[in-house]
């Protein structure tokens, strides 16, 4: 192909494009939107080139917009990651991710002693790190790191 733009993974009409997702954090983003739950077409292609991150993922969800909430999930895994809000084939809004400043209910506390962990307690974390995330629960003060996330 001649054209220098062309598309690797094709267009939608609406819905979001989530962009710059690292490339190992691809499935970690689906779990944590719970996009393997939901009906809507779903394109998403992974080691894809990216100046910024070297290999990159992308997510195209056709007829899906996110909440703010929802969106700050996905800065947990992919921190850099852009979102584009396509309506009739055209981005007319573009967001970018931030870590918010208390977790809930999307990741678990690493302690299994913690009451989150024995009781019907939703884990409530404080973000403490937001360039390499870590998380304090709330509960019983176990901080979390990256590399240790469960995420529920």
């Amino acid at each position: 192909m001649n054209d220098k733009k062309h598309l690797s993974v094709s267009a939608i009409e609406s819905g979001t494009v989530i962009d710059h997702i690292p490339a190992q954090n691809l499935f970690k983003v689906i779990t944590i939107l719970g996009l393997d739950k939901i009906p809507n077409q779903i394109t998403f292609g992974t080691n894809l080139e990216s100046k910024l991150l070297g290999k990159k993922a992308i997510v195209k969800i056709a007829g899906k917009f996110f909440e703010r909430d929802e969106i700050n999930r996905i800065a947990l895994v992919a921190p850099h990651a852009k979102l584009n809000i396509i309506k009739n084939y055209v981005v007319t809004e573009k967001m970018v991710v931030e870590v918010p400043s208390i977790i809930t209910g999307i990741v678990k506390c690493v302690n299994p002693k913690c009451i989150t962990n024995v009781e019907k307690v939703t884990p409530k974390f404080q973000v403490i790190g937001k360039s390499s995330i870590s998380l304090k629960c709330q509960y019983c003060e176990k901080i979390t790191d990256q590399e240790h996330m469960e995420y529920l």
